[in-house]
């Protein structure tokens, strides 16, 4: 508990056999109550793995639902077990997961109720073995959301997020989309709602093991997000009605 309020780590898994132990020793169990690893049907022994580190809310999906899809599992289950403070964690060791107690500290204390750890804050993207299209994909992007959201945070694609428990009951997240695109719509909803986010800087490691999307994934997913913002937009407008985001 911090501050009696439950601390739940979520892990959307997808091949993460060979990083999976590592990223979960890092994790300060001095703070977290519980974790959950939802297994997107990988073809490697990633439950088995997590079952022999003694992860106690292990599930497997039968079939891959995607990254969407898993994140519908993993925080579905968190609100199921009470949780006041629930963060994504990747399992591919890309993130540090030193960084949970910052995040815990942030939303356990009142002080916003959605954290990201950012990447591009410093310099810790391209320290960090970015390639080079995906950086400057991701800062076109931000800024283009930036603009027509506006908002003002440093990116939008990290994938190391941290809401308050009432976040997400007052967010509909079951109704975005099964695929990368989830975030962007997760972000959009968030902001709707009328909540913050803060950010605090973290660095990343790019490496085999680590989870990626191919060039032309990117490439889809790029036109996803500037679509979720397009239509968040014309919505805060009144040229949409926003009951169609909610997919």
């Amino acid at each position: 508990m911090y501050k009696n309020k439950k601390v739940i780590v979520v892990m959307p898994a997808y091949k993460a056999a060979l990083t999976l132990e590592k990223t979960y020793l890092e994790i300060p169990f001095d703070l977290v109550d519980e974790v959950i690893l939802v297994d997107d049907a990988s073809p490697d022994n990633t439950t088995e793995v997590a079952e022999r580190l003694g992860i106690k809310h292990v599930i497997r999906h039968d079939k891959n639902k995607g990254y969407g899809g898993n994140q519908k599992t993993c925080y579905s289950k968190a609100l199921e077990l009470g949780g006041d403070i629930v963060i994504m964690l990747h399992p591919d060791y890309q993130y540090t997961p030193l960084l949970l107690t910052a995040m815990i500290s942030i939303i356990g204390n009142d002080l916003y109720q959605v954290v990201f750890g950012s990447r591009i804050l410093g310099k810790g993207a391209l320290k960090g073995g970015m390639p080079m299209y995906k950086y400057i994909a991701n800062r076109f992007l931000t800024l283009a959301q930036n603009i027509l959201m506006n908002q003002k945070l440093s990116e939008y694609h990290t994938g190391y997020r941290a809401f308050s428990g009432e976040v997400l009951r007052n967010v509909p997240f079951n109704k975005c989309d099964d695929d990368f695109v989830f975030d962007n719509e997760m972000i959009a909803q968030v902001f709707w709602k009328g909540y913050e986010i803060a950010e605090v800087t973290c660095p990343t490691k790019y490496f085999d093991e680590a989870s990626s999307i191919n060039f032309q994934r990117s490439m889809k997913y790029g036109l996803g997000v500037l679509r979720v913002s397009v239509r968040y937009c014309l919505a805060k407008l009144g040229f949409w009605k926003w009951s169609l985001l909610e997919i």
